[in-house]
């Protein structure tokens, strides 16, 4: 991959997660408020460590609740009460960051 499609590749990725973020923006102030306090448990937590795995959750988090809206349901009908654990069914097959830094941390213990 030359230079200029990392840099490129990188700006799609910029308008894309933009665009989501006017997507979370449009829904109604709970919506909102849940869709970023999810955001911050996820990375507070480790979160998806790639971008395909991150459009694909918080795009289907952002579809879930436009229908969600649509329909007019309460956030936790949607997502359950325990919302820390519906954020965790959602990344549980994935590679998260706090995997990416545990297998790091082991590499270089291991190296020693």
């Amino acid at each position: 991959m030359s230079i200029f499609e990392k840099i490129t590749g990188s700006l799609a990725d910029k308008r894309e997660w933009r665009a989501m973020e006017a997507r979370a923006k449009a829904l109604p102030s709970d919506y909102y408020n849940a869709y970023k306090a999810i955001q911050k448990y996820m990375w507070t937590t480790g979160g998806p460590s790639n971008w395909q795995d991150t459009r694909r959750i918080f795009g289907g988090i952002l579809d879930l609740f436009e229908e969600g809206v649509a329909e007019g349901k309460q956030v936790t009908e949607l997502t359950g009460e325990d919302v820390a654990e519906f954020c965790d069914e959602l990344v549980k097959d994935e590679e998260t960051w706090k995997d990416k830094y545990r297998n790091k941390l082991n590499d270089t213990i291991g190296r020693g």
